[in-house]
């Protein structure tokens, strides 16, 4: 009789923590489930192009990124912020230590303003030529680092500025984006 009472109490023990475990589990996926409504729908209010627009063309220099202050251009930095897609993508070979490599990039350019949207895409044959010349300059163990992919962006900038430049007078290109970049 004794081992009855004890078997019913083992029982009872049994079932009364199946029960907590099933509380305690139902009140942490309510807490997960509420905790991530709330960062889904209580994260950083969102700001518009206009708005962005509005705030850079009425700032005068900005700080960049870096904390240096980098004083407005005219041409290239005027307007709302557009994009130039080159129409096909870059498909080149590339030197490498080990074996060569083909590389495959796809390009856009961010310009300011519509006068330089369109003087951009006028100059669409000129802009690739220019590209391509100094993406075939570059090295397969170049590209395969971040740092290399960089530096590649950083020079088409500067030679897209220079040639840019010369043809129309004001930089109209703001940014060299690759949008694609694919190695094998």
């Amino acid at each position: 009789m004794a081992d009855e009472a004890k078997e019913k109490d083992l029982e009872l023990d049994n079932s009364g923590k199946k029960k907590k475990i099933i509380i305690i589990g139902a009140v942490v996926a309510i807490l997960a489930i509420g905790g991530g409504a709330f960062m889904f729908l209580g994260g950083e209010p969102e700001v518009s192009q206009a708005e962005l627009d509005a705030a850079l063309n009425s700032g005068g220099a900005e700080a960049s990124a870096d904390g240096s202050s980098a004083a407005p251009t005219t041409g290239a930095s005027a307007g709302t912020a557009l994009y130039v897609p080159m129409p096909r993508p870059f498909r080149f070979n590339v030197p490498g230590a080990a074996r060569d490599r083909f590389v495959e990039i796809r390009v856009q350019l961010l310009v300011r303003g519509a006068d330089n949207e369109e003087a951009a895409k006028k100059h669409v044959p000129l802009i690739e030529s220019t590209l391509l010349a100094v993406f075939s300059q570059s090295n397969a163990d170049d590209l395969a680092t971040s740092a290399g992919k960089t530096s590649l962006k950083q020079k088409s900038l500067a030679e897209v500025h220079k040639i840019m430049t010369d043809v129309a007078g004001s930089n109209i290109v703001e940014k060299v984006l690759f949008t694609g970049f694919v190695m094998q």
